[in-house]
This record gives C-alpha cells, structure tokens and sequence, in this order.
C-alpha cells in the first residue's frame, strides 16, 4: 500500500490545526488511512485504498480531513472543459507527430505566486514520484517532470529525436550526453531507459529556443529542469501513454499546488492527431463524468434509513457537492477524482461521510448454525493429501501483473480478466491460474535444497459468457515440483495419488495447445468426459522466463469439478 512521509509542519499547516498522535490516529480512517509512525517532525501515513491516488500526498489527505470536519470543500476553477475556453496567454506545448509511435502523450500546465520552500519541493518530488511509481507503472505510461518556467520560452516542443545525435546536460551531470548514452550511464538511465529504448526514436521536450528541458521518462535537464528553493514560477509536464490517467494526475498536482498557495496557470496542449478528448486540450482538463446512486441503493447496502439530505450531508463531508431529486442521488466529481466506477461506489463515500460510529449495531434476525461449506471441506482434505505428500502450503495474492500471468507464461491471456483502472502493473490481473504464483515462488527459491515441492487451494477467476457477471471464480488445486530428476511420471503418479485418496476415478487424455507444457510430457485429467485439471513438464522458454534452471513440473485441478462429478 502507498505510504507517505510529511513533516508536521507542512501537513499541520495544510489542515489548520495541530493534532496529537492519538487524534490523528482517530480521525484518518476517514481516509482509509493510518498513522505508521512519527519520528521528530515527520510523519508517515500508509494509505490503505489504491483507488484514491489524490490521497497519495499531505495535501490531498489534509483537504479531504477539512472537508469532512465541515470546511467548505475548495473551488478548483482552473480546469477546462470542451465547452469553455481558458486564456492560456500564449503557454502551448506542441506534440509532433515524430513521438506517436514511442510514448504518444504529453499534457502539462504552469504555476506561479509561491515561492518554494524546503517543505514544499520535498511534498512535490514525493507526489511526483508516487504518481509516477504508483499509477503510472514505473512511468511506463506516466513520467512527470517539474521545471523553471521563468527559464521556458513557450512553445514547448515534445518530439522523437535520434537518441544518438541528439545531447544534452542531465540533472546530477556536468557534461552532455546523448540520449542513448544517459540510458546507460545516468542512474535513472539505467532504471528507466529500458521503457524507450527499443525505439528509433527517443522522446524529448525542448522549448522554442531549443533548449532542453528532458528526456521523458528518464531524466530533466541540470539548468531548466533543476527547481531550487526560492523559485516562484513553476512548469509541470506529464508525459506517457495512457491520456485519461496523465489528465487525472495534471489535476491531482494542480489541486495540490493550489492548496500549497499557488496560482495555477492553464497550458494548451496541441496533438497532431485526434485523441479522445479533442486534437486541443487546454490543461488542468475537467474530464469526470457525473455520479448518482438511488436512495434505494444507500438503505439496501448500508441498512440505515437516511433521508436523501442526510445523504447529501454525507457527501459533502467527502469533499462532494451533490443535490436529491426524484429518489436519486446526484454528484459532481471532484476533478482530482476518477474511482466512481458504479453507484456503490458513491454509496461507500455516504457511507464514511455519515460516520460508521453512526451505524446502530443489529442482531441477526435469522438463526444459523456455522458449518463448513461442501468447497471447504473439500479444499481441507486436499490440503491434507498435498501436507501427506511432502508438499509445503503456499498462500498468494489473487491479483497480479500481466508479466506475471501472461508474458512469462506464454499464453494469450484472451480469457483473463484485468483491471480497468489498476493503481500499479503489479496488481493488472486478476489470477486465472495458480501455476504463475507457484513459479514466482520457484523463480526466487534456487538456493534452497532440492527437491521442491509447493502447493497452493486457492480461488482463480476468468471471463465467462455463460454466467451473468461475465465472469466466473473457480476453487483450484495446483502444485509444483522441481528436481533434476523430475518430469512427466512423477508428476503422473501424484495426480493418481491424489484422485486416489478423493476416491474419484479419472483417466489421462492428450493436452492440445497448451503452451504452458512441453508438447507430448503433458496430459488433461478427465472425469468421465469432463476436463477437470491439467498438469506436465514446464515448457524451457517458461523456466527461463522466470529464472529457473531446474526441471519442474505443475499441475492444476478444478476442485469444482472434482466435487461435482
């Protein structure tokens, strides 16, 4: 989960009154937040919801606390729409058409009237770099670099050059190097390089006079990119692949300088092409689409008989304006915010702006006796057959990257489900198998003794038209085995093992396209006519994928199936 350190001072600032550790601890559940510790002046903060990247800094978690102890929640009036036009007085970014290949997008937008203090450049870079880490995958689709505008003669140029020909001073150098040379000398070369450097062409933000002001996604510049404390005009640009997410993290920024007193100064963006939001696009952009919930939704889900004011009282201390109409609950989106997917989500807002201390505690009205379902029992004997075996019990996360799930795996990935707007490439996908989890833990286990053998029983989900929600949750069985002695008949006579002690008669049938296995050292395991689980050698281009020189081979089984047939 994201976490954030801030100094009292800034952060005490920012909310307008100063709280003891014990106050502070009380009051940030409202922002599904905690206290992790305070050291001197600093505070640390872990963030438990990664839906809500505009609380990844001091000035986002310090409004949302003002606004739920009912302090007018801030007018935003710098961000654009289609239907209004904001004097950007001559600031432009052109975007040629040589960069669409490589990273496609840049949007930015200015700020001056605060002079930067020692706090406020600390809060900017750990905003930068949680937006960029966080949400935007290691800048994968989003890079931002934070500039001196006085030094800037707009318009602002973002191009692809020839990395070998095209050289500049780079932030923490002395001496120029070319683009090629910074991705492998500079140190955010070498960890960043590798997101362009398949590409002929090289990003790179020059302003009218052709000086530079960075290498997007790698490096600014040592003299226009390099703000110091004391400067008072500021340039903010956002580079990347993923349009919708870099105008959400614009405005987040904007929001957040705003708070920390600076005037926002709206920048037009210029595309060479059509994009979704116009060919010009005037930034920070108001893009969010209203939100509504009926009251029927708020008393079925929270079980509480609000009025709808109430409701609209509740919202408003989330920091969301909104009126009642018709049954229906209507909500304008803060511009900072893009988490409202479905109604629920809109319920959940109400539900901690109205207090979950507020929630009367009910007993149940149903006499129950607790039993374990007919999965769980099942799921328990397999554990105890797997134990039986020699095998260790691992327990994973049920989401992933697609690296993870699909790269190293060699599979398409077609039937697997992913995550519409996913805080980190590390948690994209839903797990539609239990093998990549059991490989990830081989790939890091070559040190320890072989043989290895690990198992997991645990839920996978995938796309599925025959079922309402499109999708479908399985209860699975997989294990793996790794030795240099290992392969296909020792993983047979596992299986045979296991469907022997569940007392179920199965046979083997010939394994077509699974590109997980070695062709012909694989088979499906059949209940009648029923493919209930696959199982082989792991392909080599698999192993090396992950990292793993030994032998191994996997199994999977649909413990569903295997309980109902």
């Amino acid at each position: 989960m994201p976490k954030i350190e801030t100094t009292g001072e800034l952060f005490y600032g920012l909310l307008g009154k100063t709280l003891t550790d014990s106050q502070l601890e009380d009051i940030l559940p409202v922002a599904k937040a905690e206290l992790d510790g305070h050291e001197g002046d600093i505070l640390k903060i872990e963030l438990n919801d990664t839906n809500r990247p505009d609380l990844w800094s001091a000035a986002g978690v310090a409004r949302l606390l003002k606004s739920y102890w009912g302090v007018e929640a801030p007018v935003y009036d710098f961000c654009s729409t289609n239907e209004e036009s904001f004097d950007h007085e001559g600031r432009e970014v052109h975007v040629h058409s040589s960069v669409l290949s490589v990273r496609p997008y840049c949007v930015a937008f200015a700020a001056k009237g605060h002079k930067v203090n020692e706090h406020d450049l600390e809060a900017l870079i750990q905003s930068q770099e949680k937006l960029c880490s966080n949400f935007g995958r290691k800048r994968k689709t989003i890079a931002m670099g934070i500039y001196r505008s006085a030094l800037i003669k707009y318009p602002v140029h973002y191009q692809g050059v020839d990395p070998d020909t095209t050289s500049f001073v780079p932030l923490g150098m002395s001496e120029k190097l070319t683009l090629r040379e910074i991705c492998s000398v500079h140190p955010k070369g070498k960890e960043f390089g590798h997101i362009v450097s398949g590409s002929p062409l090289f990003p790179y933000i020059t302003d009218d006079n052709g000086d530079t002001l960075s290498f997007p996604p790698v490096i600014n510049s040592a003299r226009i990119g390099a703000v110091e404390i004391g400067d008072d005009e500021l340039f903010l640009e956002l580079s990347g692949s993923d349009l919708r997410d870099m105008l959400l993290a614009a405005s987040i920024m904007a929001c957040d300088m705003s708070d920390l007193g600076f005037e926002i100064l709206p920048v037009k963006v210029i595309y060479p092409e059509e994009t979704e939001f116009g060919k010009e696009i005037t930034v920070p952009y108001y893009f969010q689409e209203p939100a509504s919930c009926p009251l029927s939704l708020v008393h079925k889900t929270l079980g509480e008989k609000m009025s709808g004011e109430e409701a609209v009282a509740s919202l408003k201390k989330m920091g969301i304006y909104a009126f009642y109409s018709d049954d229906t609950i209507y909500a304008t989106v803060p511009e900072f915010r893009n988490d409202f997917l479905h109604s629920a989500d809109l319920v959940e807002d109400i539900m901690i702006g109205y207090g979950l201390g507020n929630f009367e505690p009910e007993m149940p009205q149903d006499f129950t006796v607790g039993r374990l379902t007919a999965a769980e029992e099942l799921g328990r004997k397999v554990k105890d057959i797997m134990v039986g075996l020699g095998f260790q019990e691992m327990v994973y996360n049920y989401l992933g990257s697609r690296k993870e799930y699909v790269d190293n795996m060699q599979v398409d990935g077609k039937s697997y489900i992913s995550i519409s707007n996913p805080m980190s490439e590390n948690y994209e996908m839903v797990r539609p198998s239990i093998i990549p989890s059991l490989m990830e833990s081989e790939s890091v286990s070559g040190h320890a003794p072989f043989p290895h053998k690990i198992f997991e029983v645990g839920k996978v989900a995938f796309l599925d038209d025959t079922d309402n929600s499109g999708t479908t949750t399985r209860n699975y069985l997989g294990f793996l085995s790794s030795d240099s002695v290992m392969g296909f008949n020792e993983a047979s006579s596992l299986v045979n093992t296991l469907m022997y002690f569940l007392g179920k008669e199965y046979s083997l049938a010939s394994l077509e396209s699974d590109t997980r296995f070695i062709p012909g050292r694989s088979a499906a395991v059949m209940i009648g006519d029923i493919k209930v689980g696959v199982f082989g050698e792991i392909h080599p281009q698999v192993l090396e994928n992950w990292g793993c020189g030994m032998p191994t081979v996997a199994c999977e089984i649909d413990l569903d199936l295997v309980m109902a047939n």
